[in-house]
């Protein structure tokens, strides 16, 4: 035949073993064109015609439908021997369980394919969905686009598939292409041949078979092949400079296949309405002969109208083989087919040498995929496998690389100071609070709203008057669409709400979606382009804004003059990122021992539930939320929710302002405490020192149970004391339904001055000592405990949960309750203090108090952690933490106000043993710690309400839960693998 030229592979190969292997003109060919094994030639010499002819076909398989498709394709298995099949939907593990039956039926195993340009996500449920080759445009560093491909192989590979269908390596230089668009790495050649090379690379380097399609180039056209036949009118010299450059530079790179499109292409064939993949003079005229391309040659789907429009069935499977095409994708009616082609080469249209080259290259293809020796694929674990914490990494990384922020006006991305401005976050398009607003409230206090995208004019008009009290809003737009026909989904009244809000306010817009929407928003001052909203897009977005992580990447694509290809500013990382272990160089598995002993705790009841963060690096790599509220499941444990963290309030409130009075020369350490409180003088406290009191050497009592001195003989609060109206002079609250007489404050402050001192010098862990350590800070800065810690410390880093009496401020479903007060209260205890002390001096104290979800929690620690900084903002001077966090005491383990591990082995210590000498933090009564190991730059947050209903159960602490968690992630980090 003219154009079909027989390709004498044995003449062409230097080598049989290197990875690369070249012809005898030194360009790289396929890697399986290397194979000359016994195999290949016994299998080829033992078949028969129609045997030969079979595996020239790839047939779809819908794994959604799996009894009647063992049916169908296991006839045309037996029947017209073919050599390989493409699944199309279905779910992995019904896809297995075919691959397995299929390749038990099939006399030579068959060559199984499978689109993947996004993972297999594309065609299966239960499977990482991966981000589309447009986002993957965005990275600038093509390692991350390797490692995509070779996670890619590895789930392949685990599937039982043998050739991917990927990559794409159209040119979308037509933003109306309705086919491509978002599939494309983006509109610049050399762009999409770097990442198509490494993509391609990290196929092929780890066994499968990478297919770059669509040849000639589909990218140029504003029709769907899947529709129509579309014309590309471009002329030879174009398409030689552009469509065709990065098919030529996979070729040489040793692409192991082509995809061959369904296009009408005057330039190349000026056959009217043919379509390339059936074009002699495109198949085998530029693509095989002037081209070189020695690898398989694969049609797009026969059953697309591009090409089915045109021609009857059979017809166009033989039109397709003399085009010099070696598989045939897709045929919808392979008997018929087989037919056909026996014909075809009775009449001397196509020979058996012919036909022998193209199965000896499918051989060879299928015993380099190990299809010699192969074994049936397990199924146990395969859900497990496919989303293995190594691919989710990978996914991360992804996204964190690719989204990209083409407007920053000032540089004011990342946030610096959440502190001064009122965030509102409003969801177009999502009417859910969703994975977005969620992790924005993780950096800063955040009100949520949304709207639909097609909402009534008045509802946006209602939207816009509730916004108005907030100065800075996220404004995030969903439901977005690929289509440019329909505006890439972006309703006119959306666009002109957005619009309308920005002349306003600061907005901080999120696209999540197309690039190419970016035209309807030129004279904003902060965008961010995010691609998709999956919620791990939506989680890397928010932390974007706030600096969680750094914004690397840039726009593959052009949407208008402002807008252009590889525009997009850098920032750098200021905050706590949220994260998965495989970041911090540890595994997941290896920390799923605190499921396990969260789950001891939970079946004892030693608690209900409880959140547990742990960050290593400043990166929160597990923050998960157990149980619920209470033993009756009716209110189950998220992420905002929040818990009395009772003693850790010494360390995270009043330690934390006293370091900062120190460092500003307004409290000496070595002074007493009738220097700051001479109401003291002449009495047994006068002379206690500062540095006794947050070392708990000043010789005070443990505690002093207040409250039952105000209780008459009946047990029930006395009304000289308590009302349950709040009225002069019943101010002090100690529940909602609960006010004490403010004049009782005094009685209770008499109490403690005229407590008695024993054991002066030394420890005896004292709340008394932080109720004096708080009446002095607050009278030498002139500021109440709370309303300082809120303006120097939780406010400007972004703690939107952290607070004393939270009931003022958040609804009750977000309040753990601590437990049934039978004694004294005689009420469940939820918002406000568990501490009776506490409650009596209206929820703030010293010692208790605090409130406050994990996160929160972890950011302050993380700042103590940085050495007093934290987002560029200095809070306490290294030395200052260094000095309060390190052991000061000479007769106990306590550094100032922070406890520490104990160093005497005869001793029980509240840390694990692994914890580092550095480690500091606290524990709670409710059943929270802290801790904080420098020397691992570690912050590890426990919280749960172990004492509801009852303060005395002690399971948590017998069951050695927090310490126990606490060594399992010391040996996360021990068995973490080395790179």
């Amino acid at each position: 035949m003219k154009y079909i030229l027989p390709l004498l592979f044995s003449l062409l190969i230097c080598s049989r073993s290197e990875a690369q292997i070249t012809s005898a003109s030194g360009e790289v060919l396929p890697p399986y064109l290397s194979v000359h094994a016994r195999w290949v030639d016994s299998i080829l010499n033992s078949m028969t015609l129609d045997e030969k002819i079979g595996q020239l076909f790839m047939i779809a398989c819908w794994s959604r439908n799996p009894d009647s498709e063992k049916v169908r394709i296991g006839k045309i298995i037996e029947e017209n021997h073919i050599g390989g099949l493409i699944f199309m939907q279905g779910g992995p593990l019904r896809q297995a369980a075919l691959t397995n039956y299929f390749q038990v039926l099939s006399k030579v195993p068959l060559l199984i394919s499978q689109d993947a340009e996004w993972g297999l996500s594309m065609r299966l449920d239960s499977t990482m969905n991966f981000s589309k080759q447009l986002m993957l445009g965005a990275i600038r560093d093509t390692a991350v686009i390797h490692d995509f491909g070779a996670e890619m192989a590895r789930e392949l590979k685990r599937l039982g598939v043998h050739i991917s269908f990927s990559p794409v390596v159209d040119i979308n230089n037509n933003p109306l292409n309705p086919v491509i668009g978002d599939r494309s790495f983006g509109e610049n050649k050399y762009d999409v041949t770097n990442y198509g090379l490494a993509y391609m690379h990290g196929l092929q380097s780890n066994g499968i078979i990478a297919c770059a399609k669509h040849f000639p180039g589909h990218g140029n056209t504003d029709e769907d092949s899947h529709k129509v036949l579309p014309v590309i009118n471009a002329s030879r010299s174009e398409l030689d400079s552009t469509e065709l450059y990065p098919f030529r530079k996979l070729m040489d790179a040793g692409v192991g296949s082509i995809m061959v499109a369904h296009l009408n292409i005057p330039a190349l064939d000026t056959t009217q309405k043919l379509p390339s993949s059936l074009s002699p003079q495109i198949v085998t005229g530029l693509l095989r002969n002037e081209l070189g391309f020695h690898g398989l040659v694969i049609t797009d789907a026969l059953n697309m109208r591009g090409a089915a429009d045109y021609m009857k069935p059979g017809i166009i499977d033989v039109s397709a083989l003399l085009a010099g095409n070696d598989i045939l994708l897709f045929s919808t009616d392979v008997p018929l087919a087989v037919q056909m082609i026996r014909d075809a080469i009775t009449a001397g249209k196509i020979t058996e040498t012919e036909i022998n080259i193209r199965v000896r290259k499918i051989l060879q293809a299928k015993y380099w995929c190990g299809l010699s020796r192969f074994k049936p694929i397990e199924l146990n674990h395969l859900y497990e496998d496919l989303n293995s914490p190594a691919a989710k990494y990978i996914k991360q990384q992804i996204i964190e690389q690719a989204l990209v922020l083409p407007r920053n006006k000032n540089q004011f991305i990342p946030i610096q100071r959440p502190d001064t401005f009122r965030f509102a976050a409003l969801s177009i398009g999502d009417t859910s609070v969703n994975e977005f607003q969620d992790m924005l409230s993780n950096y800063a206090g955040v009100k949520h709203f949304s709207i639909a995208k097609n909402a009534p004019a008045k509802k946006f008009a209602d939207l816009l008057d509730s916004l108005k009290g907030f100065n800075a809003v996220f404004v995030s737009l969903h439901a977005m669409s690929r289509m440019a026909s329909i505006n890439y989904g972006i309703t006119d009244r959306s666009r002109d709400f957005v619009n309308t809000l920005q002349k306003q306010k600061k907005v901080l817009l999120t696209l999540f979606g197309s690039p190419y929407a970016l035209q309807y928003f030129g004279n904003f001052d902060y965008v961010l382009v995010a691609f998709n909203e999956d919620p791990v897009t939506q989680e890397f977005a928010a932390q974007a804004w706030f600096g969680g992580i750094g914004i690397e990447g840039k726009l593959p694509v052009t949407a208008s003059l402002e807008y252009y290809r590889g525009r997009g500013f850098i920032t750098t990382p200021i905050r706590m990122k949220f994260s998965v272990p495989e970041d911090a160089g540890l595994c997941t598995d290896s920390l799923a021992r605190i499921d396990d002993i969260v789950y001891e705790a939970m079946s004892h009841q030693a608690i209900p539930g409880c959140q547990v963060l742990v960050a290593k690096d400043g990166k929160v790599i597990w923050d998960k939320c157990y149980g619920n509220f209470t033993y009756d499941a009716l209110h189950k444990v998220e992420a905002n929710d929040m818990y009395d963290i009772a003693s850790v309030t010494k360390i995270a409130a009043t330690t934390l302002m006293v370091m900062k009075l120190y460092e500003e020369k307004k409290i000496d350490l070595d002074k007493c405490v009738e220097d700051y409180l001479p109401e003291l003088k002449n009495t047994n406290k006068s002379k206690l020192k500062i540095y006794e009191l947050l070392t708990h050497e000043g010789g005070l009592k443990p505690y002093i149970p207040f409250y039952r001195e105000t209780m008459d003989s009946t047990g029930n609060l006395n009304p000289a004391i308590y009302q349950s109206e709040n009225k002069e002079p019943f101010t002090v609250e100690v529940t909602p339904s609960i006010f004490m007489n403010k004049n009782y404050v005094d009685t209770l402050w008499a109490r403690i001055i005229t407590s008695p001192v024993t054991a002066k010098g030394k420890y005896v862990y004292s709340d008394l000592d932080f109720y004096f350590l708080k009446r002095i800070a607050e009278k030498v800065s002139g500021q109440s405990l709370d309303q300082y810690m809120e303006h120097h410390f939780y406010e400007p880093l972004g703690l939107g949960s952290m607070c004393f009496n939270p009931m003022r401020f958040f609804p009750s479903e977000h309040l753990a309750p601590s437990n049934f007060d039978y004694a004294w209260r005689k009420q469940l205890i939820q918002g406000t203090v568990h501490d009776q002390g506490a409650a009596m001096l209206g929820g703030v104290a010293g010692h208790a108090g605090l409130f406050s979800n994990a996160t929160d929690l972890a950011i302050l620690m993380q700042m103590l952690a940085n050495g007093g900084t934290y987002a560029g903002r200095q809070y306490l001077d290294t030395s200052t933490v260094r000095k309060f966090t390190s052991q000061y005491s000479m007769h106990s383990r306590r550094g100032l106000g922070f406890d520490k591990p104990e160093l005497q082995a005869d001793r029980p210590s509240p840390t694990c043993s692994s914890a580092s000498p550095e480690t500091f933090g606290h524990q709670g009564f409710t059943g929270t710690c802290v801790w904080v190991d420098p020397a691992y730059h570690l912050v590890y947050v426990f919280l749960s309400n172990r004492t509801f209903p009852d303060d005395n159960n002690e399971k948590l602490t017998k069951l050695s839960t927090r310490t126990r968690i606490q060594e399992a992630i010391y040996d996360a980090i021990r068995n973490a693998p080395v790179n």
